[in-house]
């Protein structure tokens, strides 16, 4: 009787847990229920995005999932986009996956390389210069807070980037957290002085440039608002066997992984996740994860439904006890 342990906890609304016992093969055996017919829950799916750079001609963001209170994107660039971008209603977060890039706002510019988390302020404007680069996108609805110290932070710098000439440049201003086709003005700005607006702005609110510190095997929560946390997790072969089991009942939990590969077990079938896989997983459903190879990735926690934009990758295929038994040896 193989006893594991299950963490229920009430993320992100409140952070208490609730530590249960339990048998491993009864918890992931679907039971049948006398005179209740239960649902035909779909499996786990997976998205997949490239995780180094295909030269390509500008293009907009490209969906992954999407709500009314989160979107989660992801982009590559060679050069800049065409035009400095305000948000209205969300702060906008990145983490840097692959290659280097140049953010640009009022309030700092500021160097990312890969694994730098960064968050652009409600309001702010910014653009980017990319170096054959690629990043994830994280609107969120206002406010959102770092967690961790900064390793970096906004300053001004004339030029941004080499061969850099100032110029006036589009200025748009969205709502819809980010979402395409959600103009609400658009006019010029002047770059340069857009750019000399950090000379005004206190050090405590300018960029933020985060690195997550890397203890293995403890989720760390980078950045919190009222309904969607953002962690990242770094694990090592074999040094976590899936013992442990969580489960939020009120949360969805989007994971991204940054590197190596690891299997998901859980009540709704077994994922193999590689670098550029995204799963979401529902509400109330218990999982773990076996790593195969030193693994990262981030976490995103959801009180509300965020379904996916993307195309479907693949399915997870059925959780057996047999096949659990298999992944652990």
């Amino acid at each position: 009787m193989p006893i594991i342990t299950e963490r229920l906890d009430a993320y992100p609304l409140d952070e208490t847990v609730l530590e249960i016992e339990r048998d491993e093969e009864l918890l992931l055996t679907t039971p049948v229920v006398k005179f209740v017919k239960l649902l035909n829950h779909a499996p786990l799916e997976v998205i997949h995005f490239p995780t180094e750079y295909i030269s390509q001609p500008f293009s907009p963001p490209r969906g992954v999932y999407e709500s009314h209170h989160l979107r989660v994107e992801w982009q590559q660039m060679k050069g800049r986009q065409p035009f400095y971008h305000r948000n209205a209603d969300a702060d906008e977060l990145s983490f840097q996956v692959f290659g280097p890039r140049t953010l640009m706002t009022e309030y700092g510019i500021v160097e990312h390389r890969p694994g730098d988390f960064s968050r652009i302020p409600v309001g702010v404007a910014h653009d980017n210069f990319g170096q054959e680069e690629i990043h994830l996108l994280f609107y969120i609805p206002a406010p959102v807070h770092e967690n961790v110290p900064a390793r970096s932070t906004g300053e001004l710098r004339i030029p941004p980037f080499e061969g850099w000439e100032s110029q006036a440049m589009p200025e748009v201003t969205t709502n819809c957290i980010g979402g395409p086709e959600c103009d609400i003005a658009a006019g010029l700005v002047d770059e340069k002085l857009l750019l000399q607006h950090v000379e005004k702005v206190d050090k405590s609110r300018r960029i933020q440039v985060l690195q997550p510190k890397r203890t293995e095997g403890e989720m760390e929560w980078m950045y919190t608002s009222k309904n969607v946390w953002i962690g990242y997790m770094k694990q090592s072969r074999n040094s976590y066997s899936g013992i442990v089991y969580t489960r939020h009942r009120l949360a969805e939990e989007i994971q991204c992984q940054i590197k190596g590969k690891r299997t998901i077990i859980s009540q709704r079938g077994i994922a193999n996740l590689e670098p550029g896989d995204f799963v979401n997983i529902p509400y109330g459903v218990a999982f773990t994860d076996v790593v195969h190879e030193d693994s990262e990735h981030i976490s995103v926690l959801t009180h509300n439904p965020t379904p996916p934009k993307a195309p479907i990758a693949r399915q997870a295929h059925p959780t057996s006890w047999s096949a659990v038994q298999a992944l652990r040896n």
